[in-house]
């Protein structure tokens, strides 16, 4: 399963490079998906690497899973990390998900900044889990 663990791994790497290219284009909405999608596949990612298959889109019940089977230490910045990336998978994409107005209209780069902050903080614990 180390394979599969180092495919999803290059995919979270990926993922957070677009969320990067999103913030700089000022598509807050987008970039904050994309970091999500980043830190989701990187725990699903730790998940493979012990032999654990993933399942769910919450970045923080597939990270505190993880945590669980390997009897790894419970890190709270990271699961604090986790929580404010789930906060961002349907709310960027649909606009019904907000009282009025468009998705991108809700997002702005503060928002941005700390999702992608707290993506590349999960995506590193999960590069020294792996490698």
């Amino acid at each position: 399963m180390k394979n599969e663990a180092l495919r999803w791994l290059e995919e979270a790497e990926r993922d957070v490079e677009t969320a990067e290219i999103l913030y700089k284009n000022a598509r807050y909405n987008a970039a904050c998906f994309y970091a999500h999608q980043a830190a989701e596949k990187a725990v699903k990612a730790l998940l493979y690497s012990i032999n654990e298959a993933p399942w769910g889109h919450s970045v923080r019940i597939v990270l505190e899973r993880y945590i669980e089977k390997s009897r790894s230490s419970r890190i709270e910045y990271l699961i604090e990390c986790a929580r404010e990336l789930d906060r961002h998978y349907i709310p960027s994409r649909y606009p019904i998900a907000h009282p009025s107005g468009t998705t991108f209209e809700a997002y702005d780069s503060k928002t941005a900044e700390r999702a992608l902050e707290c993506s590349r903080e999960i995506l590193k614990y999960a590069q020294e889990g792996i490698k």
